[in-house]
């Protein structure tokens, strides 16, 4: 079981390819997870993607993009260690920091897609 585990999902009214492009971005990987160095172990389309990290952590990440209603759910995955242990005190707080980035992200991408979208617009015709 990896120290650092992160589990999420948030709802995006947007088609899987459009999340995909904005994942697809090396730039933006920078920005959501600035210590983290990451190598795309398989690009999955409008399905997702998959990492191996390095840097402050050593482990695996995925965003996988579930097909649900007029959009997708993302899926955020995170399974790492850091470079030597942490105290149960900052290992809850490294966790904590994590699935916030995690959401940062998500929104981040949900923002970029919906933002002007009026609710209940199909959001292929936004």
């Amino acid at each position: 079981m990896s120290s650092i585990q992160v589990a999420d999902q948030t709802f995006l009214a947007a088609p899987g390819d459009a999340v995909a492009a904005v994942l697809a971005a090396p730039s933006r990987w920078r920005g959501w997870w600035p210590d983290l160095e990451l190598d795309v172990r398989e690009d999955r389309g409008d399905k997702g993607i998959r990492w191996s990290v390095r840097g402050a952590l050593s482990g695996t990440m995925e965003v996988w993009l579930e097909p649900s209603l007029d959009g997708v759910i993302l899926h955020y995955f995170l399974h790492a260690e850091p470079p030597q242990p942490l105290t149960p005190r900052k290992l809850a707080a490294a966790n904590r920091a994590r699935r916030v980035a995690g959401k940062v992200m998500s929104f981040e991408i949900k923002d970029r897609l919906e933002g002007d979208r009026p609710a209940g617009v199909d959001p292929r015709e936004n």
